[in-house]
């Protein structure tokens, strides 16, 4: 028997992003409702650490389109590594304290990827300190249900259920996003908003986004008031 799991590495077509970003989508609902149940429940630490795993599979979503758009084998296996990595796929998850703490364009929400953060390891320290006990500090025996409480389990259930919101998409979807995003990737910021904007109007003129203004143009442009969908 392999004890190793068959990881695959290699480059993905827009048809298997598209499924590899449902499939995320789904189960980070799930986990989200999961973790919903348990906090109902009071099963407070557990709800905590679930609320976490559904934060991590909805970060996946970003970096399958990453991958989409990776123009050379590096990129590639960086983006399946991040995709693999728990502190890659929850640096998102202060998005809701960026917003309710004044970040409304694009560029308030740089500190989100920014490398010298220790945010994501915060969370991926509080998932394991919600599942198991620890020797800490000076000899310290952490509990969870004697560290993690309430309402830090109410926070980030909430914001597991902002970014689970098991929104589909299509192929045509991800074709656009290769179209539009993969000439500009990882260069000129300005390009890349343009690319967004772009891509957009070319998504609501094939189908997978309503006719109407140019949301990801408001967003750009003005900035948003709350959390919510601009992919």
């Amino acid at each position: 028997m392999n004890k190793k799991l068959d990881l695959y590495r290699d480059r993905l077509n827009a048809a298997q992003i598209a499924a590899g970003i449902n499939a995320a989508s789904d189960n980070a609902k799930r986990l989200a409702e999961d973790a919903a149940f348990l906090l109902d429940a009071k099963r407070i630490p557990t709800a905590v650490s679930i609320a976490i795993l559904s934060i991590e599979e909805a970060g996946k979503v970003s970096i399958l389109r990453s991958l989409s758009v990776a123009a050379v084998e590096e990129d590639v296996l960086a983006a399946w590594k991040d995709y693999r990595s728990h502190v890659k796929k929850n640096v998102a998850w202060i998005l809701p304290q960026l917003v309710a703490s004044g970040a409304r364009k694009l560029d308030d929400l740089r500190p989100l990827f920014d490398n010298n953060s220790d945010h994501p390891y915060v969370l991926d320290h509080l998932k394991q300190i919600g599942f198991y006990t620890d020797c800490l500090g000076k000899a310290h025996w952490s509990h969870p249900k004697e560290i993690i409480d309430e309402p830090l389990a109410k926070i980030l259930v909430q914001t597991a259920q902002i970014f689970a919101r098991g929104v589909q998409v299509t192929e045509k979807e991800i074709e656009l996003w290769i179209k539009h995003i993969g000439p500009v990737w990882k260069r000129d910021p300005a390009w890349m908003k343009q690319a967004l904007i772009n891509r957009f109007a070319d998504m609501q003129q094939h189908g997978p986004a309503a006719e109407g203004e140019n949301r990801m143009q408001q967003f750009i442009k003005y900035g948003i008031t709350e959390v919510t969908n601009v992919e």
